[in-house]
């Protein structure tokens, strides 16, 4: 197994350039804590001018449209459009599973990779990130901030830790839906292997809460492509048992069961209009993050 990423080496500069160009936007109405970038539900006096509505007694006469008044003898407020932040929650999966991979790195190197770079593209726009590292239970956070410094503490928890002990996303994700009072976007970064059902209900409570919900489905290629040959031993993650088999013979169930795998996830995101991005672990992730931005850009979703 790959020995832990100095911290340094997880903001690829060929990433965070290309991905700077093509920004990171809420495409969901969120609310937010900060005047910043990203338009909200209230109506507030604040920068973008939004609409008109009749005077009613209590208005702030302040903000009377004279203009209006004059050409009408009607009396008019202006309404504004708020500008706000978003906060990124961003879950990353740290159980054993996530130990695998066949190349140079691993499930978890890469996800941490992608963790550490969306965690600095938010915070570079000026908007706020948390950080939470999990397996059946939360075991390394760092805290909402918006502050850039930040990302040197965020690069190091990553960095830091080690996988070891089985999953529960499920509950992760409901604890978070619990603990988030404004709407948001929450990013998880796992390979799913969990009970699904229990998955797609957690998804749908952040949804139900008014959340945008993010799934990077990362797997290594050797678990796509399974394209082991010669007998093969094979050892379970997360207590499952050791198996030793000529994998040949297996090949074509095997790879039909993963492809229903990814179609039964990819349609349950897409009911339930959450972003489902499937990551094999041998394409550069800056290519992953480039292609999925241009689509937020061209499709608004």
């Amino acid at each position: 197994m790959q020995k832990t990423a100095p911290a340094d080496k997880l903001l690829d500069p060929q990433t965070i350039q290309r991905a700077e160009l093509l920004g990171i936007m809420a495409r969901q109405i969120v609310e937010g804590y900060m005047a910043g970038a990203h338009k909200s539900p209230y109506r507030g006096i604040a920068i973008e001018f939004a609409q008109h509505r009749e005077y009613v007694p209590g208005d702030d006469i302040r903000h009377l449209d004279y203009k209006v008044l004059g050409r009408t003898d009607r009396y008019y407020i202006k309404q504004y459009e708020q500008e706000t932040n978003f906060v990124a929650h961003i879950l990353v999966d740290g159980s054993e599973s996530m130990k695998f991979g066949s190349g140079k790195i691993t499930k978890f190197d890469y996800a941490r990779q992608m963790a550490a770079t969306l965690a600095y593209l938010v915070l570079i726009q000026r908007d706020a990130v948390a950080v939470q590292i999990f397996d059946d239970q939360l075991r390394d956070r760092q805290p909402r901030t918006d502050s850039v410094s930040k990302i040197h503490e965020i690069m190091m928890k990553l960095a830091s830790f080690e996988p070891s002990e089985s999953t529960n996303i499920a509950q992760m994700l409901h604890d978070l839906a619990l603990q988030i009072k404004r709407k948001g976007i929450v990013i998880l970064v796992s390979d799913l292997f969990d009970e699904e059902q229990k998955v797609v209900e957690a998804i749908q409570h952040l949804r139900f809460d008014g959340h945008e919900v993010l799934v990077f489905h990362v797997m290594d290629h050797a678990e796509i492509a399974f394209d082991f040959t010669g007998t093969v031993e094979f050892i379970g993650l997360e207590n499952g048992p050791r198996i030793t088999t000529q994998p040949q013979g297996l090949r074509k169930s095997y790879l039909k069961e993963v492809e229903a795998f990814r179609e039964r996830v990819r349609l349950d995101c897409e009911r339930n209009k959450c972003h489902y991005i499937f990551v094999d672990t041998s394409q550069p992730w800056h290519e992953v993050l480039s292609a999925y931005l241009a689509s937020r850009q061209h499709t608004g979703f």
